[in-house]
């Protein structure tokens, strides 16, 4: 068929393919690839929320087969292929892509091992509670509704979230010559973010930062270096390096292994694990002689096992430069506002949801009020016709039809077709004189809520109190702490960074090995319990000191020869229970002849704290803390001793304690710690206590002078008491002291003396290696004169070796 000329018109190739294009790349960036500022969702995202919510696929609904949804989504709203739709969906269950999943899953929707997720036709969704957040308000004509892509329904343009959605969960999105990459954030941070801008819209972006740190990964994981973070909030476009949570081990046989707990934001963990082996066959990453992936349920734990005399930190810092356990993120904090693509800075996004909560409350408080006004409409009518009740009924059974009566009511009674209306259908026992109290009783009610809704309206600040009242109950409902970490610097990385701060107990045994356990090892238990094997030992060997810590502080070690050296304490080699330990010189310089006797954490060396030591023959001696702050690699003199005598006790006082001195016979002397000036390092020191034949002390305890707790002492055989310390007079210093303990064949000699509190635990090991923990108030607070009670049983050739009291934490187990 010829084609007419005058219906042709010609235009430029290069015209057309402009403009075409042009429309291309709109219709991608507007209706495909970028969030929207308000609701932080794409048009998929969004459709999947809508069609989910009309379907009743609620929370307190049963689950839905996913393909179900699929089909009510590309039918009615997102013409588009199947697969696309499933895979969004899948990506909005999985609790490792979305810091707050929008949707409930049940089946498998893959892993981080990058598993695909099962067919649809196999797996369930639900939306989750956070979802309803989004889509709650819909109803109230808080958004417009546009035609469906057939012209049949209507969806919504913009989700009426309260939910910062867009800031929590991030965005990612490849359009026509621009891309977005938004990271997700902690809700808390976010919502006090919120209410610190309603407060203050001209709050400077430092003190924005203050409230949010970082961005909050949901695999957790460390960003170092604060320079991207900064740069990204403040420019809205930056470089994060992500990395991952590792953990240095011991192992048996003497050999150590790295442990990595989380890894960096969409980091697949196999193919990690593939390219660590790739470097080991290919020579390039020598000293790991085995990987292992231990993860389930509970957590990720990849095992990197080390051969033997490796250094685990060079290999640690190796993964790091040569595999995706660092990682670049780029942020590009584009969005869609106003239908036009924006860069935003942190402020400018936060700035922009509160300006959209606004609008929404508003339409949402019109839309009450509306329904209010006609439903106070009513009931006044209602009120009315109370009030003239017999006249109205008269006038109604006088009537030839409905439309007479409703035309007599109007015009008689001056009601409105409305009023008329509902008192025509006003069923017969709303007009008892139970229900017409009722109908007055809702009119108050409902003339109360419209004076409320109107001073919403008419009050901006009111306005924004309901904002950071709904940033509040978010909060509340959805609100958890941080996972990612934040290290300072790059440049200034060191191993602590990564390592978690946590309670440990540290063990050192008679031959010198040494370890650390997390406090949780252990369960509470009844006294006078048989307890639990707490270290290996064999019969030659035997555990000497018990001490718990925080693995970031620093841990004095003091030998008996007087010697001080230094380490931290995640430089202290973790153990199993039953693991015998590593040889301390392995950690430090100490000397074959020499044993620790003393242990002190320290955050820091200052000039306001001292050490005051105690010798086995009674000596003192008091220096401040400064003066250790940094001891040689083989060690520094910490006290001068006499011939044949040993530093048994060390304590980090702040100079105006009262010190105990305890000793084996039994005896205690207390004296103001005042007594005793500060000396030098290499100072001697001064008599203490004055010691009577065969005893020596072997412990010392410093307490304020009115202090609410008791002494503990324990005897080598297993018995133990508290006394209240107001029962220990002062004295002056270099007294014989008196009874704190009788001491019996029985109960044997005094072991250990320390200051306790109700709300602790007490952890006790013995020679043997048997560990209980109990708590302090099941042992009887008695007199000094006494011999206490059994607190644990105690085997043939075993005696009680060390005792350290532990505060409870919240949710400890009991047994």
């Amino acid at each position: 068929m010829a084609i007419e000329k005058e219906n042709l018109l010609p235009t430029a190739v290069e015209y057309e393919m402009k403009t075409s294009y042009l429309d291309y790349a709109m219709s991608v960036i507007i209706g495909r690839a970028l969030p929207d500022v308000r609701d932080g969702l794409k048009p998929v995202h969004r459709r999947i929320i809508f069609a989910m919510n009309e379907l009743n696929n609620t929370p307190d609904k049963p689950f839905k087969k996913s393909a179900r949804i699929v089909g009510e989504v590309i039918g009615k709203y997102h013409p588009h292929g199947d697969a696309a739709v499933y895979d969004t969906i899948v990506r909005m269950v999985q609790d490792f892509s979305l810091r707050y999943p929008l949707i409930e899953g049940q089946g498998n929707f893959g892993s981080v091992d990058g598993d695909p997720a099962a067919a649809m036709r196999y797996t369930e969704i639900r939306l989750s509670p956070i979802s309803l957040t989004m889509i709650e308000d819909i109803a109230k004509e808080t958004v417009d509704f546009v035609p469906n892509y057939d012209g049949t329904l209507e969806e919504p343009l913009i989700l009426p979230t309260r939910l910062p959605n867009l800031i929590i969960n991030g965005s990612s999105g490849i359009a026509v010559g621009m891309a977005t990459n938004i990271p997700p954030h902690n809700l808390k941070e976010i919502a006090q973010a919120i209410k610190s801008l309603i407060d203050d819209a001209e709050i400077e972006m430092e003190e924005l930062i203050k409230i949010v740190p970082a961005p909050d990964f949901p695999t957790g994981g460390v960003i170092f270096g604060r320079s991207g973070i900064i740069e990204a909030f403040t420019t809205g476009k930056g470089r994060l390096i992500l990395g991952a949570v590792a953990s240095i081990e011991e192992m048996k046989g003497n050999r150590e292994a790295i442990i990595v707990t989380e890894l960096p934001y969409q980091v697949n963990k196999a193919n990690l694990l593939e390219s660590i082996a790739q470097l080991v066959n290919e020579k390039k990453l020598e000293g790991i002689a085995d990987i292992r992936d231990e993860s389930d349920r509970d957590g990720m734990r990849i095992v990197i096992e080390l051969k033997k005399d490796t250094n685990p930190k060079i290999i640690l810092n190796k993964l790091f430069k040569h595999t995706q356990m660092r990682i670049t993120f780029g942020v590009i904090m584009l969005a869609l506002v106003s239908g036009q693509p924006k860069i935003l800075n942190l402020k400018e996004m936060l700035l922009e949801f509160i300006r959209f909560r606004k609008e929404t409350i508003i339409k949402r408080t019109r839309f009450e009020l509306k329904q209010a006004e006609e439903k106070a409409h009513i009931l006044e009518g209602f009120k009315k016709a109370i009030d003239i009740l017999d006249d109205v009924i008269t006038t109604i059974r006088k009537s030839k039809d409905r439309e007479d009566a409703h035309n007599r009511l109007v015009s008689k009674f001056s009601f409105t077709d409305a009023q008329a209306k509902a008192i025509l259908d006003l069923r017969l026992h709303r007009l008892t004189s139970l229900e017409i109290q009722k109908i007055i009783e809702e009119l108050k009610e409902t003339l109360k809520l419209i004076a409320r809704l109107k001073f919403i309206l008419e009050n901006e600040r009111e306005i924004y109190n309901l904002i950071k009242q709904e940033m509040d109950l978010l909060v509340s409902e959805f609100g958890d702490d941080r996972r990612t970490k934040i290290v300072e610097e790059l440049k200034d990385y060191r191993p602590e960074d990564l390592i978690q701060q946590e309670e440990v107990i540290i063990t050192i045994t008679h031959s010198g090995y040494i370890k650390r356990m997390p406090l949780s090892t252990y369960k509470t238990q009844q006294r006078g319990g048989k307890g639990i094997t707490g270290i290996s030992t064999d019969e030659k060997d035997f555990v000497e000191h018990l001490f718990v810590a925080n693995t970031h502080q620093y841990i004095l070690f003091f030998t008996n020869k007087g010697k001080c050296y230094w380490l931290k304490v995640y430089d202290i080699p973790e153990g199993s229970r039953i693991s015998k330990g590593k040889a301390i010189i392995n950690c430090i310089d100490i000397q074959q002849d020499e044993n620790i006797t003393a242990m002190i954490p320290v955050k820091e060396f200052d000039d306001k704290h001292y050490l005051f030591m105690v010798t086995e023959k009674g000596v003192v001696k008091k220096t401040v803390l400064s003066a250790y702050g940094n001891p040689r690699k083989d060690g520094i003199i910490a006290i001068s001793l006499n011939e044949k005598d040993s530093l048994v006790e060390v304590k980090l006082t702040d100079g105006s304690n009262d010190m105990i001195i305890g000793t084996a016979d039994g005896m205690a002397l207390r004296f103001y710690e005042e007594k005793v000036r500060a000396m030098g390092r290499s100072a001697i020191g001064v008599r203490g206590i004055n010691l009577q034949k065969n005893d020596y002390v072997i412990g010392a305890v410093a307490v304020k002078h009115n202090m609410n707790i008791d002494i503990l002492v324990v005897s080598e055989k297993g018995y133990a008491k508290r006394t209240q310390l107001a029962l220990y007079r002062i004295t002056g210093r270099g007294g014989k002291g008196i009874i704190t303990m009788k001491t019996t064949d029985k109960v044997g000699k005094l072991v250990s003396i320390r200051s306790v509190c109700e709300d602790e635990d007490l952890m006790v090991i013995t020679t043997r290696g048997m560990v209980i923990k109990l708590a302090i108030k099941s042992i009887n607070i008695q007199g000094r004169n006494t011999q206490g009670v059994r607190i644990i049983k105690i085997g043939e050739d075993d005696l009680v070796a060390a005792v350290a009291p532990v505060q409870v934490k919240e949710g400890d187990n009991q047994l």
